[in-house]
């Protein structure tokens, strides 16, 4: 249930929309010209506010007016307008401005993830331990230097002054055009989402815009910005929050407030008590969240009437940037930093933990819990459920919850290994193929090729539908491939070809009674009967249902999506390229900026870190099994959405793969059972979205099938940007594969020459 401070910030949310409700909106001519300034239409106001077009233009005219809710909305809309576009003025000198404090108020958080919860190689759960940064890479490895602009030497006033300074050319030296920041169109947020402080007091923005901070210390830092700065970014929903402003210190500016080079206390990651900033945070009538001051830390106040104050830091030093997701971004100068993680807020999220916490924080972003609703009966607002979203925590079911669960410490004893038939194991293939089941074909070939499904487990989560509510359960259901769930269901009479990895397992082997599989899992199985007619049914013994559902994960999809392709495409590396084009821009995208690189490898880690924060386990040397832990207790704690997530992703891996075999093969395939003629193309190596192939030739066209106009065989692997698509992962001889299933060592882990897993691949 929301908690009691969510309910009265989402009562003062719904006041606030009632006094915007009876505030004068601009002058009808002032709104069309705010829309037309914009490049919008009518019927483009008329479908985000859902009105008809006759509206907007009366509204326009000044013939009507709009009713609440749609007023509240209207007024939004021409609000954002109005600061990008304002209204032509006789005199153009800059004034400052003082910064705006309007919207909506916020829950300051009360235990947000301060230290960076290090996301897997894999959307896996557990939680590696950090490691430490790297010495500096090679200039050849370090993003393109943002030219540093020149500040003019002045007096006091200057300095204290936020007015922006910006190169003459930014960005120039790295081919990359700027970012348009989302929250431009909000004044309170004009410098953009964050900044960059360093040791002179200079604060590193989005586009090589620099402010003057001239602050001493770390409470003096916390009030600049709040008062003068400007950063921030608005929010991605509007039941959201707006963003807080972050600021990255880097080791110059910790030592200039007085933090230590370096954390002593390694395992809690966080400064002591005693610590004279902490003292000084205290004193001064800031509060830190429960996770205290570490590589992320929120200070704040508690939020006042709409006001809400609360500024991010990361600790460079402290290596607030994992280096398995970032890179070497944290041992740049402050600009180059500031153009990496200002281009990943502007795309993503305002960086706030490491990149799995910033992938689930994105989905509640998104897809906010709650918003104002009015009480029928009482006309008082209340915090109400938002549609498609997740609103409260809710319990998984006893085959869903992870071994340290309070539900399965009070069904098992300790140390119990739970069976198939007790426990969902969903996870990503890790499988090779026996050596003895090589053809004499295969081993005819000369080389092993590597394919990599592009952000597999991203593309899985589109329009994919999970449960929105707490399970129920069910005995003998009837499978219904639309109900979202956990379903006890026996697989082992589909029977495939034995060199085909079994789809219904994580290692590819066929399972031997009944087990419990998430509902894209046995929809595939159902698929299969279906179109090859083989004699077996789909009877669950049982099932853990969702009866509410909805596609989740969409908007969060959509944004990744963008956010990839856009960054693909500051490499070089577009869509509609032939297959040729493609493999040369992929081969050299990589080295064409490695700032824009840094930005990628974090996005493909947000998607796999989000993902598995969806099953977070609990951390901390002070946990004792059976105890309920601080993520139980969050409605994106959802261990059966992961695992509807990589089932979709697995079975999307062997759909293709069948369809790349069949489409191979000379001889159709028989009806009433599924095998394969020795002239169809099987991987002999799965590892999550990576597939191994023996080939005559050493590039993915030579694997892939074509039809004869040249097209990709339907239904099979496409090279290709996009999500869902594949890319070359790399190429070995075949003597070297063979060895490696010999030796029982999986090639789809080392196809590239390095460890996959190791590289978070």
């Amino acid at each position: 249930m929301p908690s009691e401070e969510d309910a009265l910030f989402g009562a003062v949310d719904a006041l606030l929309e009632e006094v915007a409700s009876r505030e004068p909106l601009p002058a009808p001519a002032e709104r069309k010209r705010l829309r037309e300034a914009a490049g919008l239409s009518q019927e483009q106001v008329a479908g985000v506010l859902q009105v008809r077009r006759e509206a907007v233009s009366g509204w326009e005219a000044g013939r009507t007016e709009p009713r609440a809710p749609k007023r509240a909305a209207y007024a939004r809309l021409l609000e954002g307008l109005a600061a990008r576009y304002p209204a032509p003025a006789p005199e153009t000198r800059e004034t400052p401005e003082t910064p705006q404090t309007p919207g909506t108020p916020e829950a300051v958080p009360g235990d947000g993830p301060a230290a960076p919860d290090a996301a897997a190689p894999r959307p896996g759960d557990g939680q590696p331990a950090r490691q430490q940064a790297a010495a500096p890479p090679p200039d050849s490895a370090r993003p393109a230097a943002v030219p540093p602009p020149s500040r003019p030497a002045g007096g006091t006033a200057a300095v204290r002054s936020p007015s922006p300074r910006r190169p003459a050319e930014p960005e120039t030296t790295t081919g990359r055009a700027p970012v348009p920041d989302a929250s431009a169109a909000d004044a309170r947020f004009a410098h953009g989402p964050l900044g960059v402080l360093d040791g002179d007091g200079s604060v590193y923005c989005l586009g090589g815009l620099v402010l003057d901070c001239p602050a001493r210390t770390l409470v003096e830092v916390v009030e600049w910005v709040l008062s003068e700065s400007r950063l921030g970014a608005a929010r991605l929903h509007r039941a959201g929050r707006d963003a807080d402003p972050l600021v990255v210190l880097t080791a110059a500016a910790a030592e200039r407030l007085g933090l230590p080079p370096v954390l002593e206390d390694r395992r809690g990651l966080r400064l002591p008590e005693s610590h004279a900033v902490v003292k000084q945070i205290a004193k001064a009538g800031w509060k830190l969240t429960r996770r205290g001051f570490g590589p992320w830390t929120r200070v704040y106040r508690p939020a006042e009437g709409d006001r809400r104050r609360c500024v991010q830091f990361a600790v460079l030093p402290w290596d607030a940037l994992d280096t398995r997701s970032w890179g070497g971004t944290g041992l740049l100068p402050a600009p180059e930093v500031a153009a990496v993680l200002g281009t990943y807020a502007s795309r993503v999220i305002t960086p706030r933990g490491s990149t799995a916490v910033c992938g689930l924080e994105l989905m509640t972003a998104l897809r906010p819990p709650t918003r104002a609703v009015r009480d029928e009966t009482s006309g008082a607002w209340m915090p109400g459920p938002v549609p498609g979203s997740l609103s409260e925590a809710v319990d998984p079911a006893p085959p869903e919850a992870p071994a340290e669960h309070p539900i399965v410490a009070g069904l098992y004893p300790r140390h119990h290994q739970r069976t198939p038939d007790q426990v969902l194991d969903e996870e990503a293939f890790d499988w090779i193929r026996e050596p003895e089941l090589l053809t004499g074909a295969e081993c005819a070939r000369r080389f092993a090729v590597g394919i990599d499904v592009n952000t597999a487990f991203l593309a899985a989560a589109n329009r994919l539908v999970v449960g929105l509510s707490a399970p129920v359960h069910v005995k003998r259901p009837a499978f219904d491939k639309r109900v979202p769930g956990s379903w006890l269901v026996d697989l082992s009479g589909i029977e495939l070809d034995p060199r085909l990895p079994s789809p219904f397992t994580p290692h590819g082997e066929r399972p031997d009674g009944p087990a419990w599989y998430a509902t894209p899992t046995v929809a595939y199985a159902a698929e299969l009967v279906a179109t090859f007619g083989l004699p077996v049914s789909i009877e669950p013994v049982e099932a853990w249902l969702r009866r509410e559902s909805g596609p989740y994960l969409d908007p969060w999809y959509k944004r990744l999506s963008e956010a990839y392709k856009a960054t693909m495409a500051d490499l070089g590396v577009v869509a509609g390229m032939d297959d040729a084009e493609f493999l040369t821009a992929m081969a050299r995208h990589r080295q064409a900026d490695p700032g824009t690189a840094a930005v990628l490898s974090a996005i493909k880690a947000t998607v796999k870190g989000g993902i598995g924060k969806l099953r977070e386990r609990p951390q901390g040397a002070g946990y004792r099994p059976g105890e309920r832990w601080p993520a139980l207790e969050r409605p994106t704690w959802r261990p059966d959405i992961r695992a509807a997530v990589i089932s979709a992703a697995r079975v999307n891996m062997h759909r293709k793969i069948l369809k790349t075999a069949l489409a191979t093969q000379q001889a159709p395939a028989p009806t009433g059972h599924l095998a394969l003629g020795d002239d169809a193309l099987v991987p002999i190596a799965l590892l999550s979205d990576c597939a191994v192939y023996l080939s005559d030739g050493p590039s993915p066209p030579d694997v892939l099938p074509y039809t004869p106009d040249g097209r990709p065989a339907p239904g099979t692997f496409r090279l290709g940007v996009s999500p869902g698509m594949v890319k070359h992962e790399g190429t070995q001889d075949l003597l070297w594969a063979v060895r490696m299933l010999e030796e029982g060592h999986n090639p789809a882990q080392h196809i590239k020459g390095t460890d996959a897993a190791r590289e978070g691949e």
